[in-house]
């Protein structure tokens, strides 16, 4: 039982997390997979079952653009910021900043 409160809130902290990680990602232009790897390379794994979804509500939600374009003889769907996107993660950025060095001093 413990685990798997342990788990719900674990979820919960990463997926607010994840957000920012994606859009501060997508400052430079990604197809999936791509920014799949990127973002593992660093540290922040997702899955696609995670990472597709949340891509189409960002874009739907304003905060990214995507076109389809032909890479290595096969059609990728590149993401990037929107300007809209760009005004919301600098502001995701410095509630981050707040919330860490609260965080800090709690802790």
């Amino acid at each position: 039982m413990n685990h798997d409160l342990f788990e719900n809130l674990r979820l919960e902290l990463r997926r607010g997390c994840l957000i920012v990680a994606v859009l501060a990602q997508l400052r430079t232009e990604h197809y999936g997979y791509a920014l799949r790897k990127a973002l593992d390379d660093r540290g922040m794994t997702i899955e696609e079952n995670t990472l597709y979804p949340l891509l189409r509500r960002l874009e739907s939600q304003g905060l990214l653009v995507s076109e389809w374009r032909e890479e290595d003889k096969r059609n990728k769907r590149f993401y990037r910021l929107s300007k809209q996107g760009e005004v919301i993660l600098e502001q995701l950025l410095e509630e981050w900043k707040t919330i860490n060095g609260s965080l800090k001093r709690i802790l």
